[in-house]
């Protein structure tokens, strides 16, 4: 399902525990890290759809996290074109979303990556809110940190500190402290 200019409706979620560090998936197979997503089936709102996919991806229910705040409107970003499939060129340009801050109130351990037969990510760890974007895929850095920007008043942050902390190597403890499912 596409909007008349070629965007994908979809949702972004950026789950918080509560130190505030933020829930990143390793995308299966990939050396790419990424906050859980997905499209916007027809008839779904933005809410059933990021419900739906926080179970399909992260394998929390609605009891396990709180909705803290969503963004005001769509966040795009197009994808570069050898990246789409040759029957969308030409119609399709890329996603648009809806990002909702949710905050884990389950445990870690509620958190099942093989919920369904089909999982995205195949490790998952905790990250500070503001650890730099490299290992994000590049054409979706700037929405990811158009979300984090727009979210980060529903927390308890010290305004004053920088947006994006550019001296922290992005995940470069990620072999001690990835939690996978076994």
């Amino acid at each position: 399902m596409l909007d008349r200019e070629g965007y994908r409706p979809n949702v972004g979620i950026i789950l918080c525990n509560g130190r505030n560090e933020v829930f990143w998936g390793k995308r299966i197979r990939e050396h790419s890290w990424q906050f859980p997503q997905g499209g916007i089936k027809r008839g779904e709102t933005p809410e059933e759809a990021m419900f739906r996919e926080l179970y399909e991806e992260v394998g929390l229910l609605p009891e396990h996290v709180r909705i803290l705040g969503r963004t005001k409107g769509w966040l795009r970003y197009e994808v570069p074109t050898h990246w789409i499939k040759r029957e969308w060129r030409g119609s399709y340009k890329g996603q648009k979303q809806i990002w909702f801050l949710l905050r884990l109130v389950g445990r870690d351990s509620d958190v099942n990556l093989r919920a369904t037969n089909k999982p995205e990510f195949d490790a998952w760890r905790w990250n500070d809110y503001w650890v730099p974007l490299d290992a994000v895929i590049e054409f979706k850095r700037l929405v990811y940190e158009q979300a984090l920007n727009e979210l980060v008043r529903f927390l308890d942050f010290d305004r004053k500190g920088p947006r994006h902390k550019k001296e922290q190597e992005p995940f470069s403890d990620v072999v001690d402290s990835v939690r996978s499912e076994e």
